[in-house]
């Protein structure tokens, strides 16, 4: 019972590490010549065709009737939240670097909670201090967003000792980007994340009309690959763009489209329907350690003091988050309550070290 509580966390630090490796594969593809709405098209079929025998065979019992209605729900969240963002987002790979597209991505959480706070999904009580070190902790990541991506700074060679004897790095990687390139790039990619975070919110109200997650996942791609389809169909008429070789491209569609994809959108599911949209979110600095530590190791990709700036300020400031959520769930959790917490100044004393709380005991004590 213990080690199932604890799922959730586990399914999104495994969930963080495909990510890495998928914001490196993404930009080696995107350029070596593959359109992203071509990228996009296989990537999601791929998709939808590995996970469609299993929503079948798994979910053909306890999946509820798809209705029109509930079918074009469906048709737009995917639309907004999949077709939208990962086709900005390969998109702006064009003109940012892999480190970059990865440590943008922690602007997500920001974006989410404050929409949840708008829809009032998520509380920020603002007469606690809680809810003042959510709001102090969102403000820092932002303006760790708005350093890196305004500022790049003096690069910091971190292979300097090693140039001679290192490999040159793959073009894919080398290439440099004018401070016009990047800013196109960095606000292409907060597009990306802004559509990303609606698609969370949007997840837990779909869930509860259609709550078998494989068909919604396997739908959602379909959509995806039907709508990117057509507008592939128009802006990419070359035939030769849509043709595929035994390279590299090949590899990370695979790897987009049944380990991204295909997984780890259904544990994504999966996490939000368990514990809602801002705990997947508040996960994101991780696959920014990870890529920045291997794109500067094996890729020799150039990092610079913006860059170490800005991802210093957006850890600490989600990371400041997280430890709130943490705290707030605990409270919560003590005082029997999870959607109306009591006001700082009307709660009683906590009980002394002789009485225990049956609610913070675990079942399987």
């Amino acid at each position: 019972m213990g080690m199932q509580k604890h799922m959730p966390l586990i399914a999104m630090l495994f969930a963080q590490f495909i990510y890495a490796a998928m914001f490196m594969l993404s930009k080696a593809a995107i350029s070596s010549g593959i359109k992203p709405s071509v990228f996009v098209v296989y990537r999601q079929a791929l998709a939808a065709l590995v996970l469609a025998p299993f929503a079948y065979f798994f979910e053909r019992k306890k999946s509820p009737p798809l209705t029109w209605s509930l079918a074009c729900k469906i048709f737009i969240v995917a639309t907004l939240g999949l077709t939208m963002t990962q086709n900005l987002h390969y998109i702006g790979l064009n003109y940012v670097s892999a480190t970059f597209a990865t440590a943008v991505s922690n602007t997500v959480p920001v974006m989410v909670f404050i929409i949840a706070v708008l829809l009032r999904i998520e509380k920020v009580g603002l007469s606690e201090r809680h809810g003042w070190g959510k709001v102090v902790g969102t403000a820092v990541g932002l303006c760790g967003a708005m350093i890196y991506t305004f500022y790049k700074g003096p690069p910091l060679d971190l292979h300097h000792s090693h140039r001679n004897e290192a490999p040159a790095p793959a073009a894919s990687f080398s290439k440099t980007h004018t401070k016009q390139e990047w800013i196109k790039g960095s606000l292409i990619m907060i597009a990306s994340n802004l559509t990303w975070a609606l698609w969370l919110i949007m997840q837990n109200p779909i869930l509860k009309s259609y709550p078998a997650r494989l068909r919604l996942t396997t739908l959602q791609c379909g959509f995806c690959c039907l709508t990117t389809a057509i507008y592939g169909a128009i802006v990419e008429r070359n035939i030769e763009s849509w043709k595929l070789g035994w390279n590299l491209n090949l590899f990370a569609i695979a790897y987009c489209g049944i380990v991204v994809t295909g997984i780890s959108y259904t544990l994504l599911v999966w996490v939000v329907e368990k514990r809602g949209p801002v705990f997947p979110a508040i996960f994101s600095p991780l696959p920014l350690l990870i890529t920045a530590i291997f794109s500067a190791i094996f890729f020799h990709e150039t990092l610079r003091l913006g860059s170490v700036l800005g991802g210093v300020l957006l850890v600490g400031g989600l990371g400041s988050n997280i430890k709130i959520e943490i705290c707030e769930k605990s409270i919560n959790k003590f005082y029997d309550t999870d959607l109306d917490p009591v006001p700082a100044g009307k709660r009683p004393n906590p009980p002394t070290d002789g009485a225990q709380n049956k609610d913070l005991v675990s079942p399987s004590a």
